[in-house]
């Protein structure tokens, strides 16, 4: 069996995990949202931890909390380290949190040992990854990638805030968000451990994953307007009914993803209208989040999709209206970042599994900025998004450990390949 390397960070950071999971928008839940009393509260408490760890930690335009760990020579370029500490709705203890936090265990652990590396580590606690208030995902992450979209400002959440307002309410500067753009001359790489959000390390007995891409993601909303009527007096072949319709269209979002290797379909949100016991629906809005493991796959997947909805559409009788959200192409984990990993891994006794990630994550933001890869740690039946998220110290302990071996070993040069 091989020996647990027991880090003296680990345990410390299984217990700061608890100590987040405080900081809630919902009193019996962990629902953190960017820009919230939650969110505040947090940015405190990491702030602080940050302190305590010997850095000098800031709190930038967008509302994410750096912090700069020195190599041999001040001024070097910096190893960013990083994920969120906003969550969704009712969400678990390590999604995003856990990343940030490991981030701080390597340079604490470093520190200890008095030891120095040839490059710099940042590590960054973004404040919005998930998009749950507003609608744009990753605004933490693509501000510091230098590819935030101003535009983005001017949405709103539930209640009618823009994200301007909410910024300045939390007391940021919205003009300053340009300036938080890293420069790649200053960025050697990114790293970002993550909870796997899936089965397959627990199936295969094994602590850790390398990443190998992060998915193709494409979001959109679906209007459908049939006609409203009397629910005991319209004979079923004459009815336009929009949730029917809907209906059907849900199954075959369904029925396609299931026959396109490695894609992925799913229609979370629905709300029909009028909305009575009585009454046939006449307008439903849905959602639809369609994922593949490249943009080829993803494009051909929703093309097919499209074309099954019209069609449905048309032969029902309603209209549908589809607006594009949220795109993301597909990211690729740099190889070196990948060799790296499954070498510290390895070296621990373990053997590294290779894994697409069919989430979204802020590593995707850094692709084009700089060299990126990502490390999943095994999650308790795959379950994530939700409070029975789960992981063990021993797992933890092993997380880190590969962690410090990766950025011993890393070697700047090979970056650049």
């Amino acid at each position: 069996m091989t020996k647990l390397p027991n880090l003296p960070a680990t345990i410390r950071m299984m217990d700061r995990l608890e100590q987040l999971a405080l900081d809630t928008d919902e009193p019996g839940k962990l629902s953190r949202l960017y820009l919230s009393p939650a969110h505040r509260k947090a940015v405190d408490r990491v702030t602080g931890w940050f302190r305590e760890a010997g850095l000098t930690p800031a709190l930038d335009a967008v509302g994410n909390i750096s912090a700069r760990f020195e190599g041999t020579t001040p001024g070097l370029p910096a190893l960013i380290i990083a994920s969120h500490i906003d969550t969704v709705r009712d969400a678990g203890k390590y999604d995003g949190n856990l990343g940030v936090l490991a981030g701080l265990a390597v340079v604490e652990e470093l520190r200890r040992l008095g030891e120095k590396l040839p490059f710099a580590i940042e590590v960054i606690a973004f404040g919005d990854e998930e998009g749950v208030r507003f609608p744009i995902t990753l605004s933490g992450s693509r501000a510091v990638a230098g590819r935030f979209d101003m535009a983005a400002l001017d949405g709103a959440d539930a209640d009618g805030i823009t994200m301007r307002a909410a910024m300045e309410a939390f007391g940021l500067d919205p003009t300053g968000i340009a300036a938080i753009a890293r420069k790649p001359k200053d960025v050697l790489a990114y790293l970002e451990l993550h909870i796997e959000q899936g089965p397959v390390l627990e199936a295969a007995d094994q602590p850790l994953g390398v990443v190998t891409s992060i998915a193709s993601i494409q979001r959109l909303a679906a209007t459908i307007k049939g006609e409203a009527g009397h629910a005991g007096t319209v004979p079923m072949p004459y009815r336009h009914d929009a949730l029917a319709a809907a209906a059907e269209m849900i199954l075959a979002v369904e029925r396609i993803a299931n026959g396109r290797k490695g894609m992925v379909g799913t229609v979370g949100i629905v709300h029909a209208e009028p909305g009575a016991v009585n009454v046939i629906p006449g307008d439903v809005r849905f959602s639809l989040d369609l994922r593949a493991p490249n943009d080829e796959d993803r494009i051909a997947g929703v093309n097919a999709v499209l074309a099954e909805l019209n069609a449905i559409a048309k032969r029902r009788g309603v209209s549908l209206d589809l607006s594009a959200g949220y795109e993301e192409k597909a990211a690729l984990c740099h190889p070196a970042i990948q060799e790296g990993l499954a070498a510290a891994i390895r070296s621990l006794g373990f053997e590294p599994i290779a894994l697409a990630s069919g989430a979204g994550h802020d590593a995707m933001s850094f692709e084009a900025l700089c060299p990126m890869g990502m490390l999943f740690l095994r999650c308790k039946g795959g379950i994530s998004h939700n409070p029975a998220e789960e992981i063990t110290q021993a797992d933890a302990d092993i997380a880190l450990a590969a962690m410090l071996a990766f950025v011993r070993a890393l070697d700047p040069a090979k970056l650049r390949i």
